[in-house]
């Protein structure tokens, strides 16, 4: 994830990153005869009984090489550095642009370029994220490619993945332009509740870009197709139907350019609802695999979880405008004309409402990190329910760990884990198998 520079935009600007997160793009279908013919580890062929679930646990994770568990915890653990870092430099940033007055200078420029307000506030931003991106490039460099590469965990050539990192930037730059432009407008406008209205506008804009980004925001990343193989694509769509999802079409998306992660999802709602798998899990997973990943997607979608991942971010909006406003109000009483900032709705003020938000998003991280975990358990149980796949879900989970901590402390996973951890994933199959030991497949 990119240095978060966006200002008061960061919450709404969030869902824009994930949503542009590149995949790759090759362009041919992948050979649908390894997905039949890749075969499980021989692990607990038989359901374990209640008192076993914790060996057959084990016995699963025994199966990973010493060396790739060492590598996979070392890349894991390093994120959370990582993640200290990225907020050291984005607050850093914040400062250099304030405290140099650099901030206001770009203001002063922006407002020579233009007359037009909303003018003015798109152009400050072109030239302030242009300059963030730059001074930030080296770190982004490192730990966007450099360090993937480390770890053999990208596929990407250095030009690869700068044309998809320059994609992604120009998606971000016009887009949140015109959203910071609109924001700074209802700030101007509403001098006494914008941080209301501004909170239901970032909501809205969320919601439209979770709502486009099947269709109009992943293809700039990925080439989507129709997967056409009978067998593969007859039984997701029959595992689909059964569990209420209006969908008549799977799409693939060619991800192995860039790694060799599994990955799959049913994105979009109100009509924008895809069903989407890479190519890494057609070529490296069996059919039964297959459907244990798609029975977890599927119940994201059953369970509606992206509305309630949509009231829980409109909750965390709300606080954090309110936050913004508490906070603005007292740095620029403070600091404001050492700044050289005129207000709340001066656009100068966006690296400061940067360091708030970054200060915000890095205190609740836990929170968040647990809102999404609790929703991957669900989706995790109800595609065991769905697909009936407790040991595809078990191998699985292993290749997740190819850059996941398999057995991280309870510490660890409460603070870090944005899903549930390879160990605790394998022992609810496990829990699973053993509980259907007379009807399990």
């Amino acid at each position: 994830m990119r240095i978060g520079v966006l200002g008061g935009l960061v919450l709404c600007m969030i869902a824009v990153l994930a949503a542009t997160e590149p995949h790759a793009a090759t362009q041919s279908m992948p050979e649908s005869k390894q997905s039949t013919t890749a075969q499980l580890p021989a692990i607990t062929p038989a359901s374990p009984r209640p008192e076993d679930i914790s060996a057959a646990t084990d016995a699963w994770l025994a199966t990973v090489p010493p060396e790739a568990r060492a590598r996979s915890d070392a890349y894991f653990e390093g994120g959370y550095w990582l993640q200290l870092w990225d907020f050291l430099i984005g607050a850093g940033l914040a400062l250099l642009f304030l405290v140099t007055r650099l901030s206001a200078g770009i203001r002063n420029l922006a407002e020579r370029i233009a007359r037009f307000k909303p003018v003015q506030t798109f152009i400050y931003f072109v030239i302030y994220l242009g300059l963030s991106l730059v001074i930030t490039f080296p770190m982004t460099l490192y730990e966007g490619f450099f360090r993937e590469r480390k770890y053999g965990l990208t596929n990407l050539t250095l030009g690869g993945w700068f044309q998809e990192t320059l994609t992604q930037d120009v998606l971000v730059i016009v887009l949140g332009g015109l959203a910071v432009a609109a924001l700074f407008g209802i700030v101007r406008k509403l001098r006494q509740s914008w941080w209301i209205w501004g909170a239901v506008f970032t909501i809205l804009f969320t919601a439209f870009v979770s709502l486009i980004a099947p269709i109009w925001i992943a293809p700039l990343f990925n080439n989507y197709k129709k997967l056409e193989e009978p067998k593969i694509r007859d039984p997701i769509l029959s595992l689909a139907r059964a569990n209420g999802v209006p969908a008549s079409d799977v799409y693939w998306f060619d991800a192995s350019k860039q790694s060799k992660r599994v990955s799959a999802n049913v994105s979009g709602f109100l009509g924008t609802e895809r069903i989407s798998l890479n190519d890494n899990l057609l070529n490296r997973c069996t059919l039964p695999e297959i459907l244990a990943v798609l029975g977890h997607e599927i119940g994201h979608y059953a369970m509606n979880h992206i509305y309630k991942a949509l009231l829980f971010e409109g909750v965390l909006i709300v606080l954090f405008f309110a936050w913004l406003r508490w906070a603005l109000d007292r740095s620029i009483m403070r600091w404001g004309s050492k700044w050289g900032l005129r207000g709340a709705g001066d656009v100068a003020v966006l690296p400061l409402a940067a360091l708030l938000a970054a200060i915000f998003l890095f205190v609740l991280t836990p929170i968040t990190n647990g809102y999404t975990r609790a929703e991957e358990i669900e989706a995790d149980i109800y595609g065991l329910n769905a697909a009936r796949q407790p040991d595809a879900e078990a191998h699985v989970d292993l290749m997740l760990g190819e850059y996941r901590k398999l057995s991280p402390s309870p510490l660890e996973e409460f603070l870090f884990f944005d899903h549930p951890s390879g160990r605790n994933r394998i022992y609810m199959a496990m829990r699973w198998k053993a509980e259907h030991r007379n009807d399990c497949r």
